[in-house]
């Protein structure tokens, strides 16, 4: 009788992007305050608004810490101000995941909405190259407050998401919602904002683990252990007026306008989905 025996390849190991120290391995961008922020030499307008950005690992109001939370180390990001942590490697198939939890403290000009933040991907170029100098061109998978999981493009970054386009019963144009099976949409324009099909996110005050997963053009969106969005074909303009593959780039993580903690990044490279995230 022959026996046969099955060896599996074991997956590969997990990278920890946080050593619960400090910042090694990130930087810090801020860009252009909001003008109710004071003590800054920056310039400003004949309104009063600055008109430059704090820039590359300046941060006098210390919006990027390291504290303990619930017994472990975790990334302060105050919120205050618009900007990024930003890692210093670039991926291209990979997974990543982290934890979040929000914090009490808003910031203007967002005290009165929403908590936001996000975790961006495929960055890739300048700092800065968003409208308000405050993220790279990239792709984001949202953090904000029952919006987990949503896509927006940021600086010039378009992709394809299945679904149909319906309003939000805001008067604004109507936005592509996640739909699998759908046709593939083009999300971009002013607005390039695609929406989740499912808020999985935990009540305010709990942690939330958040995951990306992207191969070969193909990213997947989780929130808790489900997917609840897949884009493809991503792509950035070229001078031309054309489009070139955005597949590769780095990883930033939002400071906008809401106090939230961080914990847990880890990283590694995949050649195929797992089981439970195949989109």
């Amino acid at each position: 009788m022959l026996v046969a025996t099955a060896i599996l390849a074991a997956a590969p190991a997990w990278a920890s992007l946080f050593n619960g120290h400090d910042l090694a391995g990130w930087e810090t961008w801020l860009g252009i305050p909001d003008q109710s922020e004071v003590g800054l030499d920056l310039p400003r307008d004949q309104d009063g608004r600055y008109t430059a950005a704090l820039g590359l690992n300046v941060d006098p109001k210390h919006v990027f810490t390291v504290v303990e939370m619930d017994g472990k180390p975790a990334i302060r990001i105050s919120g205050q101000g618009f900007g990024a942590l930003t890692g210093k490697q670039e991926y291209d198939d990979f997974h990543l995941r982290m934890e979040f939890k929000w914090g009490e403290k808003k910031w203007p000009p967002r005290e009165n909405v929403v908590r936001d933040s996000g975790i961006l991907y495929y960055a890739v170029g300048e700092h800065g190259a968003s409208p308000n100098k405050a993220w790279m061109r990239s792709l984001e998978c949202q953090v904000q407050e029952h919006d987990v999981g949503d896509y927006w493009g940021v600086a010039g970054a378009v992709v394809d998401v299945a679904g149909e386009r319906r309003s939000l019963g805001d008067g604004k144009p109507p936005l592509v919602h996640f739909a699998k099976g759908s046709p593939a949409l083009a999300v971009e324009g002013p607005t390039p904002r695609a929406i989740k099909a499912f808020d999985h996110e935990n009540p305010t005050g709990s942690w939330n683990t958040v995951e990306v997963l992207c191969l070969r053009g193909t990213c997947v969106h989780a929130v808790n252990g489900k997917v609840n969005l897949v884009l493809t074909n991503p792509r950035q303009p070229t001078a031309d007026g054309g489009t070139a593959p955005l597949t590769r780039g780095r990883v930033q993580i939002q400071t906008e306008g809401a106090e939230v903690f961080y914990r847990n990044i880890e990283v590694r490279p995949i050649t195929e989905f797992p089981k439970a995230y195949r989109p």
